[in-house]
């Protein structure tokens, strides 16, 4: 029986499903959150102390300032690849702190 519908990939489905829930900001940050280590790399996310969200900043504190400063010079490019991975921009900035 044809419903008149063509079929979804599953990919669809779940981008539909995400965009109509109510709280889907909060999803994507904590999204953000879990991907940040796989992203940064192994490396980098050993001197990361905390990582969180104030508003659409991503707080991020490190252990040292040569740390600080290396995060700091490539906040542009991590935040790309965090808002590309969950398809949002829900990083708007990256603020680093020893």
């Amino acid at each position: 029986m044809a419903f008149g519908r063509k079929p979804q990939s599953m990919n669809q489905l779940l981008k539909e499903f995400m965009r109509k829930m109510p709280h889907q900001t909060e999803l994507k940050r904590g999204m953000v959150l879990h991907l940040w280590p796989s992203v940064v790399g192994e490396r980098m996310n050993e001197v990361i102390k905390d990582v969180r969200f104030e508003g659409n900043k991503l707080i991020v504190k490190v252990e040292n300032e040569a740390w600080r400063h290396e995060i700091h010079m490539n906040r542009f490019s991590i935040a790309k690849k965090l808002n590309d991975r969950v398809d949002s921009k829900v990083v708007k900035e990256i603020i680093v702190r020893a």
